[in-house]
């Protein structure tokens, strides 16, 4: 009879196998930690005050705090005073980039942050429970020239949380509070060379508004981009990976409608997985270089939820089809409770993600966190969708467990066969018992990874060698669920190799009432392996 790859395949090929995907698995990280550079740079910024005199009927519109046309400046707030400058016509202005500089499209997203230099003043401290409004705008350009086009506009209220660490008396004037930065901007494409952000603090006594935030001595803002670099070679991995993970894909299921039987659940959840990898692996990054399409962001987490919803399906189902009696194998709907949790999870996640990257396609200056609404509806989500991952790691880990212990049992039946059909099948069982433990390693590793990309300065220094650590992480991480992908495609696939009821006792040196022993009620039609044969025996027994 017919078995998978993997269950015809000798030790040694097995081996080889192996080996050659180490081989690429060692690339993709080498790929990230010495070629690419650090995923993202963090460039800051000082905003400079400028005065709206509106010196003429004409209001200006745009404030540039440098250039040719650069406005009228004031140092602090101190000359503001002197000067009779109302706080409502303070402008601050931002330029991105730094003077000579400009923005890229490769750049692929930019994330800013919003920090207040806040001065202690007794008669002027910062309220309980404050928050800060800003009327914010955003233009653009593509040189030095032409006239500021508006990109986005919005009045936005942030929570100002600040701490003052000295005792708030008469000595200690103009010390600094510590305040929490503030969530600012996202964009999730760099469409243009030169942006320019204006805010404004309106104070309207009678509102209330922006009355008790204390003295604001300056706004600065922390900008962080993709590196172009980075970019490149994330790009060049997934237009190499695209077509390896398709073929291989094609490849397999063309092995499966050759097949005289219709394909079970297993071989159709692994083609479905083989499909959500090649749906992250198509590099439509591309078109972003040279179209405005700021949904790119949220498209991605798309992309991702899905590969990994499939993901966690698959290893649930690969473990029941493994251990579930007749009645309930190959069957979806047999799995209702164990991937109930994933599709609940997955939907909250969406809906958080619509809700926060959803809604900056039209304002890049929202944030669902500046809200006590949003941020408990965002909490609720982010809550059920952590209780689901609980929920859906226990089914796992008991599903897990029943596989081996199904298969522990088979294997005492082993003993009393002969000696070369008890290696067979306890080749196949190994070979079983090492891809389980493979997508264990695969699972742990990414937490592993992920951690150490956390806790490291970005980069080691190897001799003459600097490793980028976050880089390393991303391609190493990305290359490692494509590999895994691929070789369950590749080993899970239907053999060539078909055997005779003869020829096969004959090859494994067994009788006639032996074979009858292990295969009643069991032909080649109910599963793709062996071993998923041998574990639903042992269920109906």
């Amino acid at each position: 009879m017919a078995g998978a790859i993997i269950e015809n395949m000798s030790t040694k090929k097995l081996c080889i196998v192996g080996a050659i995907l180490l081989i690429f698995q060692i690339i993709a990280f080498l790929v990230g930690g010495l070629i690419a550079p650090s995923p993202t740079t963090a460039l800051p910024y000082v905003a400079i005050k400028c005065i709206d005199v509106q010196r003429t009927h004409q209001k200006v519109k745009w404030f540039m705090p440098w250039g040719p046309n650069q406005c009228e400046k004031i140092r602090d707030f101190d000359e503001a005073l002197s000067r009779q400058i109302e706080a409502n016509a303070i402008v601050f202005a931002v330029h991105i980039p730094l003077p000579t500089k400009e923005m890229s499209p490769w750049f692929q997203f930019m994330l800013y942050i919003l920090h207040l230099d806040v001065a202690f003043k007794m008669n002027n401290h910062i309220k309980e429970n404050a928050e800060i409004t800003l009327d914010v705008s955003l233009a653009y350009r593509d040189d030095m020239y032409s006239e500021w086009k508006e990109m986005a506009h919005a009045i936005e209220t942030r929570k100002l949380k600040c701490a003052f660490p000295y005792p708030k008396t008469i000595e200690n004037e103009g010390r600094y509070y510590n305040c929490d930065v503030l969530p600012f901007m996202e964009i999730g494409t760099v469409a243009h060379k030169y942006y320019l952000v204006n805010i404004r603090i309106p104070v309207i006594e009678k509102k209330g508004i922006n009355v008790g935030i204390g003295e604001i001595k300056d706004i600065r803002l922390v900008g962080i981009h993709q590196n172009g670099g980075f970019t490149k070679v994330w790009f060049a991995m997934k237009t190499f990976l695209t077509p390896s993970i398709f073929i291989i894909m094609v490849w397999y299921w063309r092995r499966i409608t050759m097949m005289t039987r219709a394909p079970v659940l297993l071989e159709k959840v692994i083609f479905a997985l083989g499909i959500s990898m090649t749906f992250i692996n198509i590099p439509v990054e591309w078109f972003s270089i040279g179209f405005d399409w700021t949904w790119m962001l949220l498209f991605a987490d798309i992309r991702q939820g899905v590969f990994y919803a499939m993901l966690l399906s698959f290893w649930i189902i690969f473990c029941g089809e493994h251990i579930m009696d007749q009645n309930n194998r190959n069957r979806l709907s047999g799995y209702w409770k164990q991937v109930g949790p994933i599709a609940v999870g997955s939907f909250c996640l969406f809906v958080f993600d619509m809700c926060e990257r959803g809604v900056q396609l039209k304002n890049p200056f929202y944030s669902i966190w500046t809200t006590d609404v949003g941020t408990e509806l965002a909490m609720a989500f982010i809550i059920v969708a952590g209780i689901c991952l609980c929920l859906y790691f226990l089914f796992l880990c008991f599903m897990v467990f029943q596989v081996f212990r199904n298969i522990s049992g088979k294997q005492s039946s082993l003993p009393a066969m002969s000696k070369a059909r008890r290696l067979h099948y306890e080749g196949l069982i190994f070979r079983f018992k090492f891809l389980m433990l493979i997508s264990l390693a695969c699972a742990a590793m990414t937490v592993i990874f992920f951690i150490v990309s956390q806790v490291t300065e970005g980069h080691w220094k190897w001799g003459d060698f600097t490793v980028e650590v976050n880089s390393a992480f991303f391609t190493g991480t990305y290359g490692m669920w494509n590999l895994y992908v691929f070789t369950l495609m590749f080993l899970y696939a239907p053999s060539h190799k078909n055997y005779g009821e003869d020829q096969s006792n004959g090859d494994l040196g067994v009788s006639g009432g032996e074979e009858l022993q292990l295969t009643t009620t069991i032909t080649h039609v109910d599963g793709p392996t062996e071993v998923y044969k041998l574990s639903r025996k042992n269920a109906q027994e």
